[in-house]
């Protein structure tokens, strides 16, 4: 089993290597960087190794010194967006165990650490399990990270924060222009199967008839017909619509609708591709056009633009982001875990607050987690206020913004 209490001398000494995976972050860095100074502090730990695209440095040798780097150096990459080291989507087979078992050995490397979401905690079980079949000893811990927030056993995950508050954002300022020249606006935001970063659009409401004015969710089945039905309603009481569509929204039948435009191309961990294409804003833009007559129809797909947007981190996220990766270091050196997943748990009572758990593995690996229905409006096209109040301290304090009463002149 992973994370298991182990009665075996705690002092394990030897290097370590750390890696990234997955879709790159605003605050992935700062869970490296917390990593790395962490593991400055513990004797057990020598050399202080990265991998170079993750997984895939490991199969090819492709490491680099982490030492080396001055801490102002550190911190300010920590600062940066995306994956430092940079990343790779890459699902190991036995044989490549067997590969980056050769690389770990020569390099006297005993403790191992991989940034990423479900699949790559997915990587880090392999890795751990495949290692015990052999007897080679390593410690495999998984940092949570993923913009998606769809990681097991997590409150919320690093990445989130900060994506939800670009989104937020995004839709304030897309919400300004809609009510400027007013139509329908239409945008398509990441989260896969999980509706939590979609919904953060709810955030950039101000005023009573701000947008959005629908959110549509992968875990509500989504018909076009009512689809219609609720812009036509929107459009009649406002005058334009300003619409959140998860790129993960499904059929009936379950069955995406993106993925009828993108040939089902999926990745090694079998993810079927949901982003990197304009198609699911486009049709929805066409059925409203065609179906809604009305003229004045948009739509964009925010797609990556919301990973790595610099300017736009919350603080919170970044902080929580540094803790895990430090509290990954402390489970692996404290000798109490052969290997594990770091999570973020909220403590109960009325002022925001974390823990960082040692979890298993196992627990976080490759399944995903959704949007609780209390989150979920019973319409199935917008969020409760017990969504905002979950993901308002996560996001942080958003840009203020007026609006001119406009009072009339009398006529003349």
């Amino acid at each position: 089993m992973t994370s298991e209490r182990t009665k075996r001398d705690t002092s394990v000494v030897g290097n370590m290597v750390i890696a990234q995976s997955g879709g790159p972050t605003a605050v992935i860095n700062q869970s490296l960087i917390g990593a790395i100074l962490e593991a400055k502090k513990h004797r057990e730990i020598r050399g202080i190794y990265g991998s170079l695209h993750g997984l895939k440095g490991l199969l090819e040798d492709r490491l680099c010194d982490l030492r080396k780097e001055t801490p102002a150096n550190l911190e300010l990459v920590a600062r940066t967006p995306s994956s430092a080291l940079g990343s790779v989507r890459k699902k190991p087979t036995p044989e490549d165990c067997v590969r980056v078992f050769e690389v770990l050995r020569r390099r006297e490397i005993r403790y191992f650490f991989y940034i990423g979401g479900n699949d790559s905690a997915e990587t880090t079980l392999i890795i751990a399990e495949e290692a015990r079949k052999a007897g080679f000893p390593i410690r495999c811990f998984h940092i949570c990270k993923t913009i998606d927030n769809d990681l097991r056993e997590n409150d919320h995950t690093p990445g989130y924060g900060s994506a939800a508050r670009f989104v937020a954002q995004a839709f304030m300022g897309d919400n300004l222009d809609n009510r400027s020249l007013p139509g329908v606006k239409i945008n398509v935001v990441m989260g896969r199967h999980a509706g939590f970063l979609t919904a953060a659009s709810a955030l950039a409401r101000v005023f009573p008839d701000d947008g959005p004015h629908l959110i549509y969710l992968p875990e509500r089945p989504f018909s076009m017909d009512k689809f219609i039905e609720d812009v036509n309603a929107v459009y009649a009481k406002h005058g334009r619509c300003v619409v959140a569509v998860s790129e993960g929204i499904s059929d009936e039948e379950g069955q995406p609708i993106v993925a009828k435009f993108t040939r089902g191309e999926t990745d090694s961990h079998g993810n079927v591709q949901l982003s990197g294409t304009g198609a699911l804003g486009d049709l929805l833009a066409q059925m409203v056009k065609a179906r809604a007559e009305i003229s004045r129809v948009r739509a964009d797909t925010f797609g990556y633009l919301q990973r790595s947007f610099v300017g736009v981190v919350s603080d919170v996220d970044a902080r929580e982001a540094r803790r895990v990766g430090e509290m990954a270091v402390r489970f692996a050196v404290s000798g109490r875990y052969e290997s594990g997943s770091t999570a973020i748990r909220r403590l109960p009572g009325r002022t925001y607050n974390i823990a960082i758990e040692c979890v298993e593995l196992a627990k976080v690996a490759k399944e995903t987690r959704h949007m609780p229905d209390e989150f979920i409006a019973p319409s199935g096209n917008d969020v409760t206020p017990a969504f905002l109040a979950y993901a308002r301290p996560l996001v942080g304090h958003l840009p203020k913004i007026g609006r001119l009463k406009a009072v009339p002149l009398p006529k003349v």
